[in-house]
């Protein structure tokens, strides 16, 4: 299986762009979905294929009826519009309200979201955009399912102590108690620092220390490029070479030591590439 939850403890560090930058380089067939209790983004900020908007009934807020019938993980597929790139989403929901609509279903799409690796029919991976996971956020059913848990930092000295305290919860909760290697805890709690690429490399070495030291079980697996014009860019609303924007070319960095090291263990057979970014 390969469930990826994404997120980020406090603030605006980015997690929307990581997100969509990270499965717009995905090397195999990928989901995106706008998982975020509090409403999802891509309706306002992304085109369909087609030319037109997204359908924002047509996506988790549709999937919920589905769902209290019980979901085969292929239903997915119902819900899902490509965006104009080809960039197949599952599409958040308009409002926090609405979430109410998704009360007691998240571990059931969280397994639907895993298991659709082992589809006999259109496997893919999926990455979810949980947002923020701060307070009791329903989003973090998800994570069991999950093979791995991305928390989205900026590197200000708070940023980078709250992704320290919400990993170290986060172990607690996912995996019993605190650990000092990653390695031995599934779902692997890995974090992604949005900085400067001149001084990442440092940086990343600093984090590391501080999660072993705090014995979160986590660990920096990369940083995406703090490139506010390839957000931009990522999001339709500036044109240039996407493909060869710093948060592309960081994205595609990142997707690649992720399966150098994880993807044996995620079985969902190879693909033909979709049209997202970077192809």
């Amino acid at each position: 299986m390969a469930l990826i939850a994404i997120a980020a403890d406090k603030g605006s560090p980015g997690v929307t762009t990581a997100a969509v930058a990270l499965a717009a380089v995905w090397p195999r067939r990928v989901l995106l979905a706008e998982a975020d209790p509090a409403g999802g983004d891509l309706v306002y900020r992304s085109a369909a294929a087609h030319g037109g908007p997204l359908n924002p009934n047509t996506g988790m807020l549709s999937i919920a009826a589905t769902a209290r019938r019980g979901l085969v993980p292929d239903q997915l597929w119902d819900h899902v519009q490509p965006l104009s790139g080809g960039l197949e989403v599952l599409v958040g929901l308009g409002i926090a309200e609405q979430a109410a609509g998704l009360a007691g279903l998240w571990p059931t799409l969280g397994h639907a979201f895993a298991a659709l690796a082992d589809s006999p029919n259109a496997p893919a991976d999926v990455i979810a955009d949980c947002g923020r996971v701060s307070g009791d956020t329903p989003a973090v059913e998800l994570f069991p399912h999950a093979a791995l848990v991305l928390l989205v930092s900026r590197t200000e000295p708070e940023a980078l102590a709250r992704v320290r305290d919400r990993a170290a919860a986060l172990g607690q909760k996912l995996h019993g108690g605190p650990r000092g290697a990653a390695a031995l805890a599934t779902p692997l709690i890995g974090v992604v620092l949005v900085a400067d690429p001149s001084s990442s490399g440092k940086l990343v070495n600093q984090v590391n220390d501080m999660l072993v030291h705090a014995q979160t079980g986590a660990r920096v697996v990369g940083t995406i490029a703090d490139d506010p014009a390839g957000a931009d860019q990522l999001a339709g609303r500036k044109r240039g070479r996407l493909d060869k924007s710093l948060l592309i070319r960081s994205a595609r960095k990142v997707t690649a030591d992720l399966h150098q090291q994880y993807g044996a263990a995620w079985t969902v057979p190879a693909q033909a590439p979709h049209a997202g970014a970077g192809r």
